[in-house]
């Protein structure tokens, strides 16, 4: 128990309950992998277009392989769902904000909100969106879903917060350094390193519950544990990352239930400052074999 009342002192501030200002791409020596980097992210944007936008079917036979893999626990695999769902889309008039782009190779992170999302849950819902690209269309895709919350601990929104693409030459380091941060801190190996990896000069929290800084980090830590409301993380399946943001998609518990966590963190001088995350519980039954990872 003590063990474990450590672990979630270390992780509790780190997951939660229309145009994106500048873009990047990744550096590279070679000028076609930084074209086709480029077109990566330009075409995935036409694709979340023709779905979410146009509601377009031919926009989806162009964009989507036939095949297309779907991580999503309640929507079937393959690219006939994804036609049938258009219609709903737009009788319901659902639209989307793109708050962040990033891209790490062939996989590209959406950081969306979606507006009038009966359809996917709620009226307005925050997300992340990872699609893998494969021969220039949408071959794979995860998520994970939150509604929106109007009133935060923090003052600020589930979205809001910085959006430029900085740092691309440091891409690599800032993985590493998120590494190691979820195998010291998260997975509680050595929480007493937390501020080797979180500014205490600037930490501008999203989670709607938990205030700025390691002060609203220690509040948080007293709320969690007095409620005896655990978080747990089990197993990191993904580190994406583009210059200064960095994406986990990871799995855990969470009062005693299979959850997905998906947390997104902005780097600084090799320092964490900023946080947003989307938690998700894992339903038992899927309408796949896919799994949600």
């Amino acid at each position: 128990m003590k063990k474990a009342i450590i672990i979630v002192l270390s992780i509790a501030a780190f997951v939660s309950c229309n145009s994106i200002q500048k873009k990047g791409t990744i550096k590279s020596n070679n000028s076609k992998t930084t074209q086709k980097m480029g077109n990566l992210k330009t075409t995935a944007e036409k694709a979340q277009e023709a779905f979410f936008k146009d509601y377009s079917a031919d926009g989806i036979k162009k964009y989507f392989k036939e095949d297309y893999i779907q991580h999503n626990p309640h929507v079937p695999t393959g690219i006939e769902p994804v036609l049938g769902f258009l219609p709903v889309l737009k009788e319901g008039n659902t639209s989307y904000t793109t708050h962040r782009l990033l891209q790490d190779g062939d996989f590209i992170v959406f950081h969306n909100s979606y507006h009038n999302a009966e359809a996917l849950g709620g009226k307005e819902i925050i997300a992340f969106d990872v699609w893998r690209m494969e021969d220039g269309k949408v071959a794979e895709h995860w998520d994970n879903l939150t509604p929106k919350v109007e009133k935060t601990a923090s003052g600020r929104s589930q979205v809001d917060g910085a959006t430029e693409i900085t740092d691309l030459d440091k891409t690599d380091g800032n993985k590493a350094i998120v590494k190691n941060f979820v195998n010291d801190v998260l997975f509680g190996k050595a929480p007493e390193k937390i501020t080797e990896y979180v500014s205490t000069e600037q930490y501008d929290q999203h989670n709607p519950l938990v205030k700025d800084g390691l002060k609203g980090l220690g509040e948080a830590i007293e709320y969690l544990t007095s409620q005896n409301n655990m978080f747990i993380y089990k197993k990191v399946h993904k580190v994406l990352g583009e210059g200064n943001f960095v994406l986990t998609m990871s799995e855990g518990e969470w009062s005693g239930k299979p959850q997905a966590f998906y947390d997104l963190f902005r780097l600084k001088d090799n320092k964490i400052v900023e946080h947003w995350d989307v938690i998700q519980e894992i339903p038992s039954e899927m309408t796949h074999k896919n799994g949600k990872f």
